[in-house]
Formats: C-alpha cells, sequence, structure tokens
C-alpha cells in the first residue's frame, strides 16, 4: 500500500449562490480572479508550496469549467504516477447513491480515497479562499500539539462573528468550546475551514456521524470530537484570508490587489500562486492609451483609458473607452466610447459602442438586493450588448440583447434583465 504521511482534500463543489450570475455557468472556485488565476488556483498553489502532492478536488456544482482547468494537474505538478491531483464527483454505488449533502458528508462518501493513500493526517480544504498558508507550519504545530484535530482560525470583527463557526480556546490555545455560526457569538475567533485530522479520528467521525443529514463538519464532525474529549487545538492565523463568497468581497478583493502596496502580493518569488495558462502575445497599448494602478492580463490590446481595475486576458477595450474601479473578465470585447464605472464583466462578453455602466442613483436591486449592491453592475458571461446602452448602478444582465430589449436605451439603477433561456 501507498503511504502519504498528509493528502488534501479540497471542497470545490460549491454552487456560490451569492455571487449570482458569476456562477451560472461554473462553480465557485472556477470563478477568474486577479486578472489571470481563478480561484481554486490558490489553494492547489499552496499545497503544492507546501510540499502536500496528493490532493482530492471534491466537485458537484457545474464542474465542467473547473475540471479542464484542473486538467492532471500540470500546472501545479501535480501530475503524479502516485499522488497528484484526482477530481472526485459524486458516483453511483450499489446502495445509499447520493450527491454530496454537505461538507463532511462529501468527506465521507471518498473514505476509500483516502484510506489508498494511508495518511498519518488529512487536510480538509475550501476551494474558494484567497491567500496563502504553509500547511506544513501547521502540521508541525498539530503535531507539537499532539492534537487529533487542529483548526486554522483567526480574529475577525465582532459583528461578523456569527457568520462563521466560532472556537472558545484556553491559554494553550486549546479547543473549549466551539459554535457554529451563532447568533450570539462569545468570541471573535472564526474557523477558517481549514482543518488537519489524524486519519483515524477522521474516520471514526465520518462512520460515527454518517446518518446524520447534510453531515457537516462545523455542526456534526467537530462537536462530535469536542464530545469525545479529544485534543482540538486552534492554529491562529494572521495574514491576508479572504472569503470571495459575494460578489462585493470578490470586487473588494480584485481592488486589493491594486492598492499602492497590496496586502495581498502576488508577485512573491518564494510563494508564486500556479495557473493553468493559455499562449497569448503581450499586451498590446496603442498611442494614447492610459493605464493608471491597474492589472493587464496578457494578450490584451488597450485603446482606452484604464484606470484601477483589474484586466483579465485576451480583453480589447476600444479608443476613447473609460474603464474605473472596474473587472473586465477574459476574452471579453469594450466597444468604444464607453465608461464603466465599477462594473464586473464576465467572460466572453462583447459590449458595443457609446455603453454607459454605473449610472443614476444607487437603488436597492428587485429581485436579489442582497446580492448585487454596494452600487455594482454585473454583466454575466457571453452577454452581448448593443450600441448606446446605460446601465444603472445595482443593476445586472444577462443575454443577448437588441436595442428594442430596452426601454429608452436603458436598464434602470436596481433593475435585473436576464433573458429566458440564456442561463440555462
Amino acid at each position: 500500500m501507498v503511504k502519504k504521511e498528509m493528502i488534501a482534500m479540497l471542497l470545490a463543489g460549491g454552487q456560490g449562490s451569492r455571487l449570482g450570475v458569476l456562477t451560472t455557468r461554473m462553480a465557485k472556485p472556477a470563478v477568474p480572479f486577479g486578472g489571470k488565476y481563478r480561484i481554486i488556483d490558490f489553494p492547489l498553489s499552496n499545497c503544492i508550496n507546501s510540499g502536500i502532492d496528493t490532493v482530492g478536488v471534491l466537485t458537484q456544482y457545474q464542474p465542467l469549467r473547473l475540471n479542464t482547468h484542473i486538467g492532471i494537474g500540470i500546472p501545479w505538478d501535480l501530475d503524479r504516477n502516485i499522488g497528484g491531483v484526482t477530481i472526485l464527483p459524486p458516483f453511483e454505488r450499489n446502495i445509499n447513491t447520493d450527491w454530496y449533502t454537505g461538507t463532511a458528508n462529501a468527506i465521507y462518501q471518498n473514505i476509500e480515497y483516502m484510506e489508498s493513500y494511508n495518511p498519518d493526517y488529512v487536510l480538509i480544504l475550501s476551494g474558494d479562499h484567497i491567500y496563502k498558508m504553509d500547511y506544513e507550519v501547521m502540521l508541525d504545530y498539530h503535531k507539537s500539539n499532539k492534537a487529533a484535530v487542529t483548526i486554522a482560525a483567526m480574529p475577525v470583527p465582532v459583528e461578523e462573528a456569527k457568520r462563521f463557526g466560532i472556537v472558545i480556546t484556553d491559554e494553550e490555545r486549546r479547543i473549549t468550546e466551539f459554535e457554529e455560526k451563532p447568533d450570539h457569538p462569545h468570541g471573535n475567533f472564526a474557523s477558517m475551514g481549514i482543518y488537519i485530522f489524524n486519519w483515524k479520528v477522521l474516520k471514526e467521525a465520518l462512520i460515527a456521524n454518517a446518518e446524520q443529514p447534510n453531515l457537516d463538519f462545523g455542526k456534526h464532525v467537530i462537536p462530535y470530537c469536542h464530545e469525545k474529549d479529544m485534543r482540538l487545538f486552534a492554529y491562529e492565523y494572521n495574514s491576508y484570508w479572504k472569503d470571495v463568497g459575494t460578489l462585493n468581497s470578490y470586487w473588494e478583493a480584485n481592488m486589493e490587489l491594486i492598492d499602492i502596496i497590496p496586502e495581498f502580493n502576488l508577485y512573491e518569488e518564494y510563494w508564486k500562486i500556479y495557473t493553468k495558462c493559455e499562449t497569448l502575445p503581450p499586451q498590446y497599448l496603442a498611442a494614447g492609451s492610459e493605464i493608471e494602478g491597474s492589472i493587464i492580463g496578457e494578450g490584451c490590446e488597450i485603446y482606452g483609458k484604464v484606470y484601477h481595475s483589474v484586466i483579465g486576458c485576451d480583453v480589447h477595450i476600444g479608443p476613447n473607452t473609460v474603464v474605473r474601479d472596474s473587472i473586465i473578465m477574459n476574452k471579453s470585447r469594450l466597444g468604444s466610447d464607453c465608461e464603466f464605472n465599477k462594473t464586473i464583466v464576465a467572460e466572453n462578453s462583447l459590449i458595443g459602442n457609446n455603453v454607459r455602466t454605473g449610472t443614476g442613483d444607487e437603488v436597492e436591486n428587485e429581485t436579489d438586493p442582497a446580492i448585487y449592491t454596494n452600487g455594482l453592475v454585473t454583466i454575466a458571461e457571453h452577454t452581448i450588448l448593443p450600441d448606446g446602452i446605460s446601465l444603472g448602478k445595482n443593476s445586472v444582465i444577462s443575454g443577448v440583447f437588441e436595442k428594442e430589449d430596452f426601454k429608452d436605451r436603458m436598464l434602470a439603477p436596481g433593475k435585473t434583465l436576464i433573458k429566458a433561456g440564456e442561463m440555462l
């Protein structure tokens, strides 16, 4: 039997509904980030930078784009004969066939995969966070405490604590209490959803709780280990970590990359972020174009002006077009004489000439006020917009449109326009 000290299980099946139309056709970890990356590149790069060469990626919702991106793991040096990266979708069994119904249920359904490596430790990761972490340091901490479970945790603002699992520890960082998303949290030391388990402990906890509906780490597995008086420790993490689960946090995380001194640095030589790259020509900046405080991906042609924005790869920005505080994703085409303000344009979109975004007052979105907020304009992938259209703040649009689809050539602030059949 193959023997690995620690393997990683990367949960990447999330729908990411709070990202709205960005995740209609792909799982959240496949969403582009930072001009050339996808969200899942960050935990995968952390794994190989930490010396972990065996990673199971658990997929479920809209997995095609994610599977294509990961392939056999070449960009991350995870194309190994023994170990490497393995895509683990739900599969049919003789009995008890089911979709993954919770984070821990997904791991439980892959006990055989983990068993095949006979690991000492199993690292559980989420596929939708932006951060750099050396998991080897966390493993050393786990071993030094003779822990059964170690949970990576960090302080969060008190007002946000109820969104997380909250850990209460003693002076040695041993966990004395664990509350999953409490209404009235007793602290602000929050679980990051990163766990190291002794393999025997994880296997016992999963089997003992297998019948729980929607089997979950925070609700079932961690409380089980705590009730059994196992040694649970918190590993404090104090560097950059961002849950990009909402449109606004996703936009903010992209904008933070282009701060004068970015808190999250993509350019460190010793901790590279790897990704699958197409072979593209260099960027072309035309005479009269302007770029200020922005990331510009490979293969771009810029004829207009770009300020404080993140531009993906193979993007065309037409003459006299101004892009501000925006994210323009791969292979999108923006016409001439346009103005884009605080806008997310998803991949493969085609925008006509004289288009204006971010116009008018900030009005609550009519269909999803909790998703489309903070004045952002969201344009879904493969959207085609005709010339002369304006899109108001907190609006969202998806589909292939003609001028006749718009009253007064505008989509008012807070409006949603999704063409029937476009989102299938």
